[in-house]
């Protein structure tokens, strides 16, 4: 039997089940406003939605893997096109440009000239220090824990802060080998 190839992230999302996309985005929002009210620091704030992200992250993972098709990336620049090119369509419908990588190769960013999370979306003067799509940052993270990567993912630019575009900087702290609980031969 032949290997299954790859599905790109654009014949994934032509056959997940999707939710009304106003639906989804004014359900975040309403999550982000109720951390708000809740925490009152906007700091607290986005390391809350930095750890609800990383929950969803290693739970997704499994879904992605699933239903992507896709095999063990060779290395760190090949995982992050592959979270540029079929992660964020199949989940966001939306694709991410991968650059600025430094020269070994660990740190890149991922550039979205579209975001989903931020329709009808603008911050007050009191929430200037908001990362309002920290959750994507979470998720990340949380999904390339589960695949053996510790990362850290921060916001470099913000379309809601003024910036002309959505950068999420990618930077790989330690490839971690995979334990197996027992050995075979024992």
């Amino acid at each position: 039997m032949a290997p299954v190839a790859p599905r790109s992230g654009d014949a994934i999302f032509a056959n997940v089940e999707r939710v009304n996309a106003e639906l989804f985005t004014l359900t975040y929002g309403a999550i982000v406003r109720q951390l708000l009210t809740d925490l009152e620091e906007v700091e607290e704030v986005n390391k809350q939605l930095d750890q609800m992200g990383y929950n969803i992250g290693i739970r997704l993972i499994d879904e992605f893997l699933a239903k992507s098709n896709v095999s063990r990336c060779i290395d760190f620049k090949e995982t992050a096109e592959v979270i540029a090119k079929v992660g964020l369509k199949m989940f966001l419908g939306v694709t991410a440009t991968v650059g600025n990588w430094n020269a070994e190769g660990t740190t890149c960013s991922l550039i979205l000239e579209d975001n989903p999370l931020v329709d009808f979306v603008e911050l007050p003067d009191t929430c200037q220090g908001l990362y309002y799509c920290n959750i994507l940052s979470g998720v990340i993270r949380g999904a390339l824990e589960m695949v053996s990567m510790k990362t850290e993912v921060t916001w470099i630019r913000d379309m809601l802060r003024g910036d002309d575009a959505f950068e999420l900087q990618l930077k790989l702290l330690k490839q971690v080998p995979e334990e197996y609980p027992y050995k075979d031969d024992e």
